[in-house]
């Protein structure tokens, strides 16, 4: 099948966030045929240079959605437009601002209002010149002033209207593009079989589009959900009455994709969760574990079996810390295992802090070492994980990979990822945590049975193969869902005929009975 691969600030950007994922994802489905459509956020991007494609990826197609509207676009201002393309961009833009500025449920009405404006900008050549013309600054200032509107928006300011103007019509600059299909022939999102989305933003608006003007469906990823990403680091520097407007508009459009997505997929439970409460389907979301390549660990995790010993000794050990900038507790928690076994070393995975000036260096016993691979998890007999309670905790599956017992911070979604496989103890718990070590420093057997549990489980779980296996999986199971009818169907191409295009085999057009059952 032909996959278009729909990517805002990553794939196939060398500088990208999830370029990674992506990249091992069109290689390991060699399979397919994938085009690439990528939104680029600043110039350093562009200039940093694409992943080394390979030959499965037939198109790459770029545009940015930082700086101006693209010279040259066909898209005019209020001026050149004709009395009907006025009024019919007065009346979408008009419900698309009053659905993010009055409080409720403006589903409906943000849906009407962005879909007519795909329509308007596909009928006249794009929007960037309307979206930023006074008749945008009008229907703002209208939906603001309206009766009912958000308390923060009915005073948003004329200079609060022009950041809004100029930042919706970069969110909205996909409706612009030339993906749909030219007069030259170049058909665009119409020739592709399944839209796969790697953000509920504006990657997902291309693939909205391809739905509605084509009925290709469309499969949203989300290992960071964007919306609750915009929520936690928000622009700052705006004013509340922008950021209001912006938060609506990300919330009504995050709603919308996941209305319209035949499947919605995150990397955990936790994500899942996020993904249910801002309106996704509970019958439409799966989750596909991000994955780490396990042969990078082989060499660690299988020199450590049952049949040899652990590393270290009685009142030895080894105790890594991975994942995260050392926490305050971990100090208190040295200290009582150094009192119960003073031979106990503590490595710290990263570097060490700035002590310029200062007389004090580490605490004894303690060493740092800048991160290299596997080889930071080959010495221990107990890994620490320390990290955010945010995201997927990548230091702890490749703790698990290389066999090692883990005690770990009961945050996030620890849980999900050991399984039962490690110690979990209460975060910000400096007992806790050195009890925990000391029964593992203590008791090798257990170390080596819950290290060897770790590796099983996350070979299952958190591999490549397993990721790219359940996206191409999910890539069948979307499309044998919603089939794309080709005006001329090549009988050669699979799923290129819509389920039950053809009829069914009949037998005899007279119903007769078997000889004894008893004929009339």
């Amino acid at each position: 099948m032909r996959v278009g691969l729909l990517s805002e600030g990553g794939y196939p950007y060398a500088a990208g966030e999830g370029g990674e994922w992506c990249d091992r994802l069109v290689r390991g489905l060699g399979q397919h045929d994938f085009e690439v459509y990528a939104l680029s956020r600043n110039a350093h991007q562009e200039d940093s240079g694409w992943y080394a494609l390979p030959g499965n990826v037939r198109r790459v197609r770029a545009a940015p959605l930082w700086g101006g509207p693209a010279a040259g676009g066909t898209g005019t201002a209020a001026g050149p437009y004709g009395r009907e393309q006025r009024r019919r961009f007065t009346a979408h833009f008009g419900d698309l601002a009053a659905a993010i500025t009055l409080p409720g449920d403006q589903a409906y009405r943000f849906t009407e209002g962005l879909l007519g404006l795909a329509d308007l900008a596909r009928d006249e050549g794009g929007l960037p010149a309307a979206l930023r013309s006074e008749l945008a600054l009008r229907a703002l200032e209208n939906a603001c002033r309206a009766p009912g509107a958000h308390p923060a928006a009915y005073g948003t300011r004329v200079a609060d209207l022009l950041v809004v103007a100029g930042l919706l019509e970069r969110a909205l600059r996909p409706l612009s593009l030339d993906w749909y299909g030219t007069a030259d022939g170049d058909r665009g999102l119409a020739a592709v079989d399944l839209c796969h989305a790697t953000s509920a933003g504006p990657a997902a608006l291309p693939g909205l589009l391809a739905k509605r003007f084509f009925g290709i469906p469309l499969l949203v990823t989300e290992y960071e959900v964007r919306l609750r990403a915009f929520y936690l680091a928000g622009p700052d520097h705006l004013s509340v009455a922008v950021r209001t407007l912006l938060s609506a508009y990300e919330r009504q459009l995050t709603a919308l994709v996941y209305r319209e997505a035949a499947v919605v997929t995150s990397g955990d439970g936790q994500g899942r969760r996020w993904q249910e409460r801002c309106g996704a389907p509970r019958d439409r979301l799966r989750t596909v574990h991000p994955g780490t390549d396990a042969a990078l660990y082989e060499a660690v995790g299988e020199a450590l079996t049952p049949a040899a010993p652990p590393p270290g000794g009685p009142g030895s050990g080894v105790v890594v810390w991975a994942g995260g900038p050392v926490e305050p507790h971990l100090w208190e928690a040295l200290a009582a295992i150094r009192v119960a076994e003073p031979g106990v070393r503590l490595r710290i995975v990263g570097a060490p802090p700035d002590t310029a000036g200062t007389p004090s260096g580490p605490p004894e016993g303690v060493t740092y070492d800048r991160p290299r691979g596997p080889e930071d998890y080959a010495p221990a007999d107990v890994v620490l994980h320390s990290g955010a309670a945010d995201g997927f905790p990548s230091t702890l599956v490749e703790a698990m990979l290389c066999a090692r017992a883990t005690v770990s911070p009961d945050t996030g979604v620890v849980r999900e990822v050991i399984g039962g496989t490690g110690l979990v103890v209460p975060p910000q718990d400096p007992r806790a945590l050195a009890e925990a070590v000391l029964a593992l420093l203590r008791d090798p057997g257990r170390r080596t049975r819950l290290g060897a549990a770790a590796r099983a489980r996350a070979l299952e779980l958190f591999t490549v193969e397993q990721n790219v296996s359940a996206f191409g999986a999910l890539y069948l199971e979307v499309l044998s869902r919603a089939p794309v009818q080709h005006a001329k169907p090549d009988p050669s191409v699979p799923f290129s005929h819509a389920a039950g295009a053809q009829p069914p085999l009949t037998g005899s057009r007279r119903a007769t009975s078997p000889t004894w059952a008893g004929r009339p």
